[in-house]
């Protein structure tokens, strides 16, 4: 996997927390996807489909809430089980995190760990920084620079905790 610098030096630190989780924690996903409910049957769950082709392994609302199980409750068994937060900001998440809806609290969480990473996908992190000044400071990726595909795949190989691979 290839990295820009600038990429690198955001995702670095977080190779590095992924590396220290995997030896901690090595039966913990990979990856917890955070996303806006109306993006759940679009742009998440291709990111989805796209972080696990790339191998990693991804807690995901729509594969892993069962129904007549309590959403929440699984969420916060998801955050607790993954290494490493993924945030997909598109317009939806901006107008559900204004609204405090559940990204918001899984969002909050996130904030709380070195360990999470924003991915801005039909936005930017300028709008992101009028509803989140904590995301938005955090270093992530933007499809506006790399294609979904691209993102996936770097984000896949930083929280598989590859590091050896990168430089």
């Amino acid at each position: 996997m290839a990295y820009t610098p600038v990429e690198w030096r955001s995702i670095e630190p977080l190779v590095r927390k992924a590396e220290e989780q995997a030896r901690q924690y090595p039966e913990r996903r990979d990856l917890f996807l955070c996303h806006a409910w109306a993006d759940r049957n679009g742009c998440a769950t291709e990111l989805y489909n796209l972080l696990i082709s790339n191998g990693a392994t991804v807690w995901f609302s729509e594969r892993d809430v069962g129904l007549g199980t309590s959403l929440l409750r699984e969420i916060d068994r998801g955050l607790t089980n993954s290494r490493v937060g993924i945030v997909l900001v598109t317009p939806e998440l901006l107008r559900s995190l204004e609204a405090e809806g559940i990204a918001d609290k899984e969002l909050s969480a996130l904030l709380a760990t070195d360990r999470v990473i924003p991915v801005a996908h039909g936005t930017t992190f300028d709008a992101l920084r009028d509803v989140s000044a904590l995301l938005a400071s955090r270093s992530g990726l933007a499809t506006a620079e790399s294609s979904l595909e691209d993102v996936a795949a770097k984000i896949a190989a930083a929280a598989a905790a590859l590091a050896e691979d990168y430089a």
